[in-house]
């Protein structure tokens, strides 16, 4: 039952316009299903299966409304989870009106692109039965009916997309202030009641959120009921310990806020309900929002995802964005004081299912050019806007990573290992990341070559430091905010940054990249290209879309270099190294991020390294422009490309005099003061090929 009295006043407002929409939903159902409707043929079976399903979002809904839902068992519980997200699920999914693919195929092109849009806009609707968010079930069931009766009355395609689009832009207010609201207030407290209350030694709480439930998350649950409670403590204080040390590092108060917003997998609740009793011994109080940057289940399928991640280009417009600015900013007016209590996010990854490789479908919705452009200015008005409320320089973070079931037979081993990564001893790689950034400090330019097919071959200019007795190029990354800890990284100087970064194959975002190759020139992407699909063009459009995300070019924003090789043996050790998550990749060998810094918005605090000196290579040509032309100050975006060690040559510092300092050769640490780094290598070394 509903615990927030904000959620309670709303659904009493909704409840007879819900009660209304879902009896015309049922009227429409059956006019159906007795042939008394006057549809087009084509369109018959598709509002049969659309208002099937909101049919039984309205039962779903009366099941959690009524508390019924508690009384279920856990065989029920699945099946009922399994009954909403069937038809899009593996071999259903082919003959779904969510497949863009099929449904042009039903509808032709224009409508079906429409349609499908609609029906996975709809489908959207499950968490909202769950949550008993009667605002969000009664005005979606009512642009059904809406969308139902155009038809009717023979309306066109363009007809019905201006209804789809006004819909948006109606509510627009109410949803960026829902939206806002749930990102920074404790008492929207849906997922924290299911976490902090629900028995979680019993796996049924999990489908108490409305997320699809896979194997993974049932058997994380599962798994972590099996740890002793010192160890499930053990592991929350490693998060939450780290998310005090980033506000210690980057000397903020952390005394001054009041709520951390978690986000993780569902399958984790016992590790997360231990760090929320721990953030609030801290004086923060959780906030949960679901989605991909908050809490989610597992995926019924990738694709589906995939092929719908651009359904907004059918309502998109300048008008459009600008409305949902302005409600921004009239939300953050409204909640400026819970947002200045608002500390950051604290993350727990996840890593081990299988890759993916999308197929690309011409039936998909994509922006056209000018869409690209405007939706591209809207997202960075949207990160100054939410940067003026919550300042990058006033909040921190913390994120770690674990493995799930799915990555296989070695999952307990691999889960221990990976805690073993995660709390790795401090002292020993601040001594050895120090000596190798007093050997960079002393360069003008890097040079980093690959090996075994990997054709990198890069300059990368370094910025000058006044004072090199008190200032440093690189900052020293230990385990605070960004757990593991395993790497030197700083600021490229664009200008002079050169040359040819190759990746054989990588994973970035979820997605894979066959022989990726980026072309630099003074710090910026010239060129690009991959092997992925068959023509030039298809490969192009696919990095523009999920690397560059539409931008014609990216800078480099970090050059970095990775010394954990206990994280590169685990990934060796377990044939894993494909499927461990940019987290702990990217302390695997030097990596460079394309977009911008990671010292986004946070230019202007003072941070040290552990040795006391200032880091204060953190800009570039184009973030020291945001108090000129913000912008274009920055991309709003930050993907890390790391060449491992077994296709790693050399990294060479290069001095003003031509001297030079080399680091690694042949993937192996040979600088002073860095040996320790290659036991872990030398052990497999002898025994296999490894590098």
């Amino acid at each position: 039952m509903i615990n927030n009295q904000y959620i309670i006043n709303e659904n009493q407002t909704y409840f007879e316009r819900f009660e209304l929409a879902s009896e015309r939903i049922r009227t429409i159902n059956k006019e159906i299903s007795l042939k008394d409707s006057v549809l087009p043929e084509a369109l018959t079976a598709y509002f049969q299966k659309t208002s099937d399903f909101l049919l039984q979002l309205c039962e779903t809904y009366q099941l959690v409304s009524s508390g019924q839902i508690h009384k279920m068992t856990l065989s029920q519980l699945h099946y009922l989870n399994k009954s909403l997200y069937e038809d899009i699920e593996n071999s259903n999914y082919e003959k779904s009106y969510a497949n863009p693919n099929f449904a042009t195929e039903k509808l032709g092109n224009e409508t079906g692109k429409l349609f499908c849009m609609l029906y996975a806009t709809l489908r959207g609707c499950t968490a909202y039965a769950f949550e008993e968010r009667l605002f969000y079930l009664t005005i979606y069931f009512e642009l059904f009916i809406e969308v139902y009766n155009l038809v009717e009355d023979n309306c066109t395609d363009k007809e019905i997309q201006s209804a789809i689009y006004y819909h948006f832009f109606d509510y627009a207010d109410i949803m960026a202030t829902d939206n806002i609201r749930s990102r920074l207030n404790p008492d929207m407290s849906f997922a924290t009641d299911i976490i902090m209350n629900a028995d979680i030694s019993n796996p049924a709480y999990l489908y108490l959120f409305g997320e699809y439930i896979s194997e993974n998350e049932y058997k994380t649950s599962e798994y972590l009921s099996t740890l002793p409670e010192e160890q499930i403590k053990s592991i929350a204080t490693t998060f939450t310990e780290g998310y005090k040390k980033g506000f210690a590092a980057y000397d903020i108060d952390l005394s001054k806020k009041k709520t951390v917003n978690i986000r993780y997998r569902l399958g984790f609740e016992r590790i997360v309900r231990e760090a929320v009793l721990q953030f609030r011994a801290m004086g923060l109080e959780p906030c949960f929002i679901r989605g991909k940057n908050g809490y989610c289940g597992g995926s019924a399928n990738r694709q589906y995802e995939y092929d719908h991640r651009m359904d907004e280009a059918v309502i998109f417009d300048k008008a459009l964005a600008k409305r949902r600015l302005d409600t921004q900013r009239f939300a953050f007016e409204d909640m400026k004081q819970i947002a200045s209590e608002y500390a950051g996010p604290a993350v727990i990854e996840t890593f081990g299912e299988k890759n993916f490789m999308p197929l690309e479908k011409k039936t998909r919705i994509r922006f056209n050019s000018k869409q690209q452009k405007q939706h591209v200015d809207y997202m960075a008005e949207t990160s100054l806007l939410t940067n003026e409320f919550i300042p990058g320089n006033t909040v921190s973070f913390t994120i770690i990573a674990y493995p799930v079931p799915e990555i296989g037979k070695d999952y307990k081993a691999i889960f221990d290992d990976t805690i073993k990564v995660n709390t790795l001893d401090s002292s020993m790689y601040e001594e050895i990341q120090t000596c190798i950034i007093n050997a960079l400090d002393a360069g003008e330019y890097v040079t980093i070559t690959g090996r075994n097919n990997n054709e990198t071959d890069i300059t990368v200019a370094l910025s000058n430091i006044d004072n090199p007795e008190k200032e440093t190029k690189f900052e020293n990354c230990l385990a605070d905010v960004n757990i593991p800890l395993g790497e030197v990284f700083t600021s490229p100087k664009l200008k002079g940054t050169n040359g040819l970064l190759h990746a054989v194959s990588i994973y970035l975002n979820g997605l894979e990249y066959i022989d990726l190759k980026l072309y630099f020139k003074d710090g910026v992407i010239t060129d690009y290209s991959c092997k992925n699909f068959e023509h030039e063009e298809k490969n192009k459009k696919y990095i523009k879309e999920n690397l560059l995300f539409h931008h014609d070019t990216l800078p480099m924003g970090e050059f970095a270099i990775g010394t954990n090789t206990t994280a590169y043996q685990m990934g060796q050790k377990y044939n894993i190294s494909h499927l461990l998550p940019i987290l702990i990749t990217e302390k695997t060998g030097p990596h460079f991020a394309i977009g911008d810094t990671c010292f986004s918005h946070e230019e202007e605090l003072h941070t040290y390294n552990p040795d006391g000196k200032e880091m204060k290579c953190k800009e570039n040509d184009y973030s020291i422009l945001r108090n000129t032309d913000s912008t274009h100050a920055y991309f709003n975006c930050h993907t890390d490309i790391t060449i491992p060690y077994n296709e790693l040559g050399d990294i060479i510092v290069y001095k003003s005099d031509g001297s030079s300092i080399k680091i690694i050769e042949n993937g192996h640490f040979i600088l002073e003061g860095t040996e320790e780094l290659n036991k872990v290598l030398e052990i497999k070394r002898s025994q296999s090929h490894w590098l």
